[in-house]
């Protein structure tokens, strides 16, 4: 039964980053649809608003499948698939941190995007750094927050309708959302990786290293 709801809830996410990606990706059409709120940036900034956009949307269309692919026959997949997920999101937030920094949006919302494009490219380096030291415990668990900041883009495109739905200021709100859009997300995934996630060390690495600790001390 709770495998049945993993594979549930991990094909629910799965079907809406693909989702997010697929309607991100008009952006790349001649006349992008529903594109009046990024105009300014696709107009005064197109290469990199384009880049941020390619980024944003090819770690989505893969991010999630690396959650299932790491194990078994389908490792091979994760290395190339897990390449390229890194240099989009390294590429994407470099981009989004430039679009930050010139916002027409405030200092409030370019500090919030600012710092969601800094963790983004941080926690991805980190997370690519473990898995080149073979440090795979860690590897995993900077993955899996490096994937909590990538989902920012499915949360900033439920909070900016909803916030329509409630009649909010959108001057007001989109300042917040800047924040909201990917803080709880980053929280939510610290604790479940502090309370039930994957150890820092996988068993067989611990092993490893005690039994290499034993071997190298003196005796009693």
């Amino acid at each position: 039964m709770q495998r049945v709801a993993h594979s549930t809830l991990f094909g629910l996410l799965a079907l809406i980053c693909l989702a997010v990606a697929l309607f991100s990706a008009r952006y790349f059409m001649p006349s992008p649809v529903m594109a009046e709120g990024m105009a300014p940036h696709l107009q005064a900034r197109p290469v990199v608003f384009l880049a941020h956009v390619a980024g944003g949307v090819t770690a989505l269309a893969l991010g999630a499948f690396q959650l299932v692919t790491w194990r078994g026959p389908r490792r091979r997949w994760h290395r190339v698939a897990g390449r390229i997920y890194v240099a989009a999101c390294l590429i994407g937030a470099g981009a989004g941190l430039a679009l930050a920094l010139t916002s027409p949006s405030g200092p409030v919302a370019s500090t919030g995007f600012g710092l969601l494009a800094v963790f983004w490219f941080g926690t991805t380096a980190l997370a690519w750094r473990k898995a080149v030291s073979g440090d795979f415990g860690q590897h995993r668990r900077w993955m899996i927050r490096s994937l909590s900041l990538t989902f920012a883009a499915v949360t900033l495109r439920i909070m900016i309708p909803a916030g329509e739905m409630l009649r909010l200021d959108f001057a007001v709100a989109y300042p917040a959302i800047a924040f909201l859009c990917w803080v709880p997300n980053l929280l939510l995934v610290e604790v479940w990786l502090r309370t039930w996630g994957w150890e820092a060390s996988p068993p067989a690495r611990r092993r490893f290293q005690d039994t290499a600790a034993s071997a190298g001390s003196p005796p009693a």
